[in-house]
C-alpha cells in the first residue's frame, strides 16, 4: 500500500512538472472541471487501476470516448482515461486567470489614465469657474459703484433743477417788478403832467 501511494505521488509530481514545461502545439479541446482533482485510470472502466491524477483546470486533448470514460492526453503527454462528467468544454478559470489578470491590469491602466484626464479637466474647469466668479464679483462691485454714481448724479440734477426753477421764479419776479415800476411811473407822470403850469407864449405884436 505504501508502495502504491509513493507511486501515485511520483506520477502526480511528474505529471505536474511535465505539464508546466510542455508547450502545446494546438489549443486543447477540454479542461478538467474547476471544482475537483480527479483520479485517472489506465482503462475506460472503474476496474482499471488508478495511474495518477489531473488537477482542476488542467487542459487535455480528447482522443476518444468509451462509455462513461474518455481517453485524454494530459499536459505531460500521457494518455489516460477520465470520467467524461469530469470534463468541460470551456476554458478553465485557472487557464483564464492570466488573461483576466492582464485584462484587469490593462483596464486599471486605462481607468487611471481616464481618471488623470478627468482630474485635469476638473482642475481646468474649477480654475475657469473661479476666474468667472472673480469676474462676476468685480462686475457686481463696478455695478454697485456705477449705481451709486448714478444716484449721486440724479441727486445733483435734482438740486440743479431746483436752483434753476428758483432762479426762473426770481427772474420772473424781477421782470414783473420792473414792468410794474415802469407802468406805475408812466401812470404817475400821466397824472402829474396835466397839472403842471403852462408857460405863456410871448406876444408877437408890436406896440
Amino acid at each position: 500500500m505504501r508502495t502504491f501511494n509513493s507511486l501515485m505521488l511520483g506520477i502526480s509530481l511528474a505529471t505536474l512538472t511535465l505539464g508546466a514545461e510542455a508547450q502545446e502545439s494546438t489549443d486543447p479541446d477540454f479542461w478538467v472541471s474547476d471544482d475537483l482533482t480527479t483520479f485517472v485510470r489506465s482503462g475506460p472502466t472503474d476496474g482499471y487501476r488508478i495511474v495518477g491524477t489531473l488537477t482542476a483546470g488542467d487542459p487535455v486533448e480528447l482522443l476518444e470516448t468509451n462509455g462513461d470514460y474518455s481517453l485524454v492526453q494530459g499536459p505531460g503527454g500521457d494518455q489516460v482515461w477520465i470520467l467524461s462528467s469530469n470534463l468541460q468544454d470551456e476554458k478553465s478559470a485557472t487557464a483564464q486567470l492570466p488573461a483576466l489578470q492582464e485584462r484587469v491590469e490593462t483596464l486599471s491602466d486605462e481607468l487611471e489614465g481616464i481618471n488623470e484626464q478627468w482630474e485635469g479637466r476638473l482642475a481646468s474647469t474649477t480654475s475657469a469657474l473661479e476666474q468667472r466668479e472673480a469676474r462676476i464679483e468685480d462686475l457686481e462691485s463696478r455695478k454697485q459703484a456705477l449705481q451709486q454714481q448714478f444716484s449721486d448724479a440724479q441727486e445733483k440734477v435734482r438740486g440743479l433743477k431746483a436752483r434753476l426753477d428758483t432762479q426762473e421764479e426770481d427772474l420772473l419776479l424781477r421782470y414783473f417788478m420792473y414792468g410794474g415800476g415802469v407802468a406805475g411811473g408812466g401812470l404817475l407822470v400821466g397824472l402829474i403832467v396835466p397839472h403842471l403850469p403852462r408857460r405863456r407864449k410871448k406876444s408877437d405884436r408890436w406896440f
